[in-house]
């Protein structure tokens, strides 16, 4: 498939905008970024509108990912220059560690703001991810409060919003933002495939397809061991993975054949929630 993927709402295009405005009263940038496609869901529009704003990566969804690959993303990132850190949203604790290191990064220049004789001041942080990356839920969790409203699905919040974290810090909310378009297939499907754009964005099926190779190729017959069936890469195999899956799962036919939309929606949800095991869909060295 060699198509472009335009996707990019008319809510989207106006916080971009409002994003480079309010850039000049940030101090720090904070990019959340999915551990299991991280380059994938780094927004490389951010670069362009951060205007070189001291920056943290935080990866997110630390329990889904493979834990072995997301310690060479950390590595990937800090040869690069860039601070990096992974967290697991569900984990309070590791929010302060985050405030901490945003303190740290600043802590120059906050100290040259003194010295220069200017008032005492909160860091001010700009949080910045694509659509389903946790952004609402990390700012809850920072603010310990509901300061955002939160969902499981792209494009929840839609406003900006200034939340007191505590004396000292402060974050300015933004709605999750995708670029225009996706050159690459390879990224449209690790986005998809971690939730951040709806998955009928793509060809279903052709989704689905690449999905059951990676993962029975990469995670050792990762499909295979979680419906109890064998999958053999011939010239029939799609269509004996989607009845196994169906029979496996007692899905039931429509009108005398495999409900493959029944099948499609189980095997996205299991890879979803963590059912299936951690995935990571991307390595770092595959994007030197």
């Amino acid at each position: 498939m060699s198509k472009k993927i335009q996707w990019f709402p008319g809510h989207m295009a106006k916080a971009r905008r409002e994003i480079s405005e309010k850039m000049k009263l940030i101090d720090i940038v904070i990019e959340l970024v999915d551990a299991r496609a991280p380059l994938s869901s780094k927004n490389p529009l951010f670069n362009q509108v951060c205007n070189n704003k001291p920056r943290l990566i935080v990866m997110t969804k630390r329990d889904l990912a493979d834990e072995e690959i997301t310690d060479k993303w950390i590595k990937y990132f800090k040869n690069k220059g860039i601070h990096a850190i992974c967290v697991n949203l569900k984990n309070f604790n590791e929010y302060y560690l985050i405030i901490d290191l945003c303190k740290d990064i600043l802590k120059e220049k906050m100290e040259r703001e003194a010295k220069r004789g200017l008032k005492p001041r909160a860091m001010r942080a700009m949080v910045l991810g694509i659509p389903n990356v946790g952004k609402s839920t990390f700012i809850n969790r920072l603010a310990k409060r509901k300061a955002t409203i939160t969902g499981n699905r792209p494009g929840v919040t839609k406003a900006q919003q200034i939340i007191k974290v505590d004396k000292d810090f402060e974050l300015f909310d933004t709605p999750g933002v995708l670029w225009p378009r996706f050159d690459d297939i390879n990224t449209a499907r690790n986005i998809a495939l971690i939730g951040s754009i709806k998955q009928d964005i793509l060809p279903l099926d052709e989704l689905f397809i690449y999905a059951v190779k990676y993962l029975e190729t990469t995670y050792y017959q990762m499909v295979s061991k979680r419906y109890n069936i064998e999958i053999d890469f011939d010239s029939d195999w799609v269509e004996k993975v989607y009845d196994d899956i169906a029979k496996n799962r007692k899905i039931k036919p429509v009108r005398g054949y495999t409900d493959y939309d029944r099948v499609m929606e189980v095997f996205f949800n299991d890879i979803f929630d963590g059912s299936m095991g951690r995935i990571t869909w991307e390595k770092p060295d595959e994007s030197l």
